[in-house]
């Protein structure tokens, strides 16, 4: 199980944003490397990188933060946002990604995935992000009439390495995570599950570590680490302990 500290990169800067609106956004680091390095630092052994301009714009906008960021950590990066082609999916694996996220072409361009999936073995995942049950695309800025069940279901049996599951209307508020969705996706599909979108304590933590969780890879945590509303030390503890177990 595991615990993905997020960045979520706009204009070169460390934010977190607010259900996905661009315009709520707070900056929470200046250098999005330092940022890396300090969670790099707290024992934190996979991270999760967004490019929110990228997501916007169809393409990759902050690629020097992610290069930067890659410069002074060694812990594996999955990183989301503007991956429409497979040339964009290339480049990235070959700077040292080890993992891109794919969404909006998830919907639109299913194929592509497929591609991706075949052509580099575990090294791609598939982002779903839920507004009302349906799959919003385009940097969350349009809804598409398809639920994340029904884009999962198509990657079955492509090689996808896990679907990343945000319920928007939590995403940035606090408000914990949508267990009951994430974990019924998760039981419905094969690939593994990551939660995301409103993890808020240590009570999510140890929802994630319960019995009926089991098939989730893990959650992901942004605004609740910059907070401080959730002590890292305390949940890698708790995370390492039931490893242990």
């Amino acid at each position: 199980m595991i615990l993905f500290p997020a960045i979520d990169l706009k204009n070169g800067q460390c934010v977190r944003l607010e259900q996905g609106d661009m315009a709520r956004a707070t900056v929470f680091n200046l250098d999005p490397a330092a940022q890396a390095k300090s969670f790099a630092a707290q024992g934190f052994q996979y991270l999760h990188v967004v490019d929110l301009d990228g997501a916007f714009a169809g393409k990759p906008m902050n690629a020097q933060a992610v290069e930067s960021m890659l410069k002074v950590v060694s812990m594996p990066v999955q990183l989301g946002g503007g991956i429409r082609d497979l040339a964009t999916v290339e480049a990235w694996l070959s700077k040292g990604i080890a993992r891109v996220i794919i969404g909006t072409a998830a919907v639109r361009d299913p194929a592509l995935v497929k591609e991706a999936a075949k052509s580099f073995p575990g090294r791609v995942a598939v982002g779903l992000d839920a507004r009302d049950g349906k799959v919003a695309v385009e940097g969350w800025a349009e809804s598409s009439q398809v639920t994340a069940l029904e884009i999962a279901q198509r990657f079955e049996d492509a090689g996808v390495a896990a679907i990343i599951f945000t319920d928007i209307a939590r995403d940035g508020l606090l408000k914990g995570i949508n267990w009951d969705a994430t974990i019924a996706l998760a039981e419905a599909i094969s690939i593994p599950v990551i939660a995301s979108g409103g993890l808020a304590s240590i009570e999510d933590v140890k929802a994630m570590l319960s019995p009926h969780a089991q098939k989730l890879e893990g959650a992901i945590a942004g605004r609740a680490l910059y907070d401080g509303r959730l002590d890292p030390a305390e949940a890698l503890a708790l995370i390492g302990a039931a490893r242990a177990a």
